[in-house]
């Protein structure tokens, strides 16, 4: 997967690797900020009390 991902990028290497770490850096913020915060609520031990 990772292979063809670097081959679908454009550019040269430099390019590639740049245009890798914002997807990734986007990935990220997409799950932490929208994906997590939604599955968490949906958890069955959100309710804790001491």
């Amino acid at each position: 997967m990772y292979g063809y991902l670097w081959r679908a990028l454009p550019g040269l290497r430099v390019l590639k690797a740049l245009i890798a770490i914002v997807l990734a850096a986007a990935a990220v913020l997409l799950l932490m900020e929208y994906v997590f915060p939604w599955l968490s609520s949906l958890m069955p031990y959100s309710d804790v009390t001491v």
